[in-house]
């Protein structure tokens, strides 16, 4: 029962936010190992994105990946907030006194992060490279030529094998790993505290849940973004045929080429879409999460 609520909830929130997950993945790919002004900026801010996407490619295009985005939720966040639930309910997370515990937090949320990511992976790994395909004229990273979400899964798996779908997946347990257990760690210290002070109403109020949430997404989208663009980089590059990265040969080699190349700033491509996506995703999934959850009982 915790998998089946917390995959509704994040399937619930990402119907929503798709869209600008498309666009931070075009920004986290675009200019990749080119130094600033020697690329074509095709996406000058959040906004001119929108309609670049929409002009060239088609409103729709706006929803690319979304079959596979929605089933990665459903295994990312039905494993992961399954886990974080299973622990609540055996209060794994507080202290002899009924208090959160940070330190316990932190290492519920990293394991349920990791386990997430190996569970959601060969369906993040298509999301990302139908998400970042688009026309010539706006392309930017590697084009996977890919036409659908099943073919992609049975292209990959005849390329490269089975291991060959989870082929990115250091970076996702990473990046999930650190996003995770800084968003629920704010998320309970944050309700805790409301409900605690009583700071808005009583203390079981749906407000209390909306502001923790959008405190832990705050949180989340600072300390993950730099991971979150190395993820995608080592998902849509390209391979050759014994399946090595082209561009990337290891998780370190990555942030080593990036941090050379790129910088600082390269490590905080798409932030402004990581916000407006993070934001609104972890309010809508949390929400929805502690509403589902108040059903069972």
């Amino acid at each position: 029962m915790e998998f089946i609520t917390g995959a509704l909830a994040a399937v619930g929130a990402g119907c929503i936010t798709n869209p600008i997950d498309v666009v931070k993945v075009r920004f986290q790919l675009q200019g990749e190992l080119k130094s600033k002004g020697h690329y074509a900026v095709h996406y000058k801010n959040f906004f001119h994105a929108f309609y670049v996407i929409a002009k060239t490619d088609g409103i729709f295009a706006l929803q690319k990946g979304l079959g596979p985005a929605l089933g990665h939720q459903v295994l990312l966040n039905g494993t992961r907030l399954g886990v974080c639930q299973f622990a609540e309910e055996r209060k794994w997370n507080v202290d002899e006194s009924g208090k959160i515990s940070i330190f316990d937090t932190v290492c519920i949320g990293t394991v349920a992060g990791i386990m997430g990511a190996y569970a959601g992976s060969p369906l993040y790994l298509v999301k990302t490279h139908l998400q970042s395909k688009a026309a010539t004229n706006i392309a930017v990273g590697h084009q996977h030529d890919h036409h659908g979400t099943l073919q992609a899964l049975r292209s990959i798996f005849k390329e490269h094998g089975f291991f060959g779908l989870w082929r990115g997946v250091i970076g996702a347990c990473v990046r999930l790993g650190v996003g995770s257990c800084s968003q629920m760690t704010a998320f309970y210290l944050t309700l805790e505290y409301l409900e605690e002070h009583q700071v808005l109403t009583s203390q079981k109020n749906i407000m209390n849940t909306i502001v923790a949430s959008a405190v832990a997404g705050t949180v989340a989208s600072v300390f993950r973004n730099p991971f979150d663009v190395i993820s995608t980089r080592l998902y849509n590059q390209g391979v050759d045929k014994d399946g090595r990265g082209l561009l990337y040969k290891s998780y370190m080699d990555c942030v080593h080429k990036l941090w050379q190349v790129e910088g600082i700033s390269g490590l905080y491509k798409g932030l402004i879409p990581q916000f407006s996506r993070s934001g609104p995703h972890s309010i809508l999934s949390l929400v929805f999460w502690d509403i589902l959850k108040q059903f069972q009982y």
